[in-house]
């Protein structure tokens, strides 16, 4: 079993900057692939960044290729999301989820809200 906790949320200015941290419970973490995702209100939840155990291979949503950065640290069992250039459309409650490689995303966290003011 893995248990995610997200923090790092907040209020920020347009064009500021956060970073989310996931921290995981659970020795197997570091051989899961860790993903984050958002949901704003009244919107589908939608894909921002993935990665995978070793740190080796990561993938963005086009929206924010450029501005978000996601890298992980196994002897912390955290995964981070470094987001610059923020803007009101990235505003959302932000989730992180680990899975198997190759499999689903089965655990999740209860996420952390990020709000962008223009």
């Amino acid at each position: 079993q893995v248990q995610l906790v997200e923090s790092g949320g907040g209020l920020v200015q347009a064009g500021g900057s956060l970073r989310l941290s996931c921290a995981a419970s659970g020795r197997t973490f570091i051989t899961y692939r860790v993903a984050w995702f958002r949901q704003a209100p009244g919107k589908e939840r939608e894909f921002v960044a993935a990665i995978i155990w070793n740190g080796g291979s990561t993938n963005y949503a086009d929206s924010v290729k450029g501005r978000f950065t996601i890298s992980r640290d196994n002897a912390k069992n955290t995964v981070y999301l470094q987001m610059n250039s923020l803007k009101p459309e990235d505003a959302a409650v932000y989730s992180c989820a680990a899975g198997v490689t190759g499999g689903s995303y089965g655990f999740w966290g209860q996420g952390t809200q990020v709000t962008v003011s223009s």
